[in-house]
């Protein structure tokens, strides 16, 4: 078909169908702007999952392993970490200090729950990289075992994928594991990190 013939059947197909749209669209009852800013405060309203981030506030100890390779026993340090609440109760900021790789190591965090994807979500950085690294999930009936996945590019091509399991286990203890797969291979452990408030 020669572009000017398909432009030109384009244009009566368009033509033809949009009475039809604009009719459907008049049948639509537009929602009532008062409804709508109640959803919107719903949304905005931290819930139970924010009280749970909110009873980790505090100063932490940390023991942290890591695995680099399959078969090899993990690297150990030690660390700590400042947690606190933002923006009234709806996000749980970390401040995170250690060892990675026999150097020191600083990174933050942003966790939270977005009421209106019913998720987790986390973004962290450090100074291991320049880029922000981001997962989600869901938790379990009691909101203290924590399931997330993201991914992150890998240095030479392709993405190692990622699986975090944090357990809040009380207000004074908390762990966090993650696990990786690396170009499709089988998923290994790569990260142990256990919490212990402050006295």
């Amino acid at each position: 078909m020669r572009p000017t013939t398909l432009a030109v059947s384009m244009l009566c197909i368009t033509l033809s169908i949009s009475p039809v749209l604009a009719k459907e669209k008049k049948h639509e009852n537009p929602m009532d702007p008062q409804a709508i800013m109640e959803l919107w405060k719903q949304a905005a309203t931290p819930g139970e999952p924010h009280k749970l981030f909110a009873t980790l506030a505090g100063s932490w100890t940390t023991t942290t392993k890591e695995w680099m390779e399959p078969g090899k026993p993990p690297t150990e340090s030690t660390g700590t970490a400042e947690m606190k609440m933002l923006l009234d109760g709806r996000f749980l900021y970390q401040e995170y200090n250690s060892q990675m790789m026999g150097q020191p190591f600083s990174g933050v965090g942003i966790d939270g729950y977005d009421n209106m994807t019913k998720k987790y979500v986390t973004a962290w950085v450090d100074t291991m990289g320049t880029g922000i690294f981001l997962m989600e999930g869901t938790a379990s009936a009691d909101g203290k075992t924590i399931t997330l996945k993201g991914s992150h590019p890998e240095p030479g091509g392709g993405k190692m994928l990622h699986r975090a399991v944090w357990k809040i286990i009380d207000q004074n203890n908390q762990t966090f594991d993650m696990y990786g797969t690396h170009h499709g291979q089988k998923e290994m452990k790569v990260l142990e990190i256990i919490y212990t408030r402050k006295e």
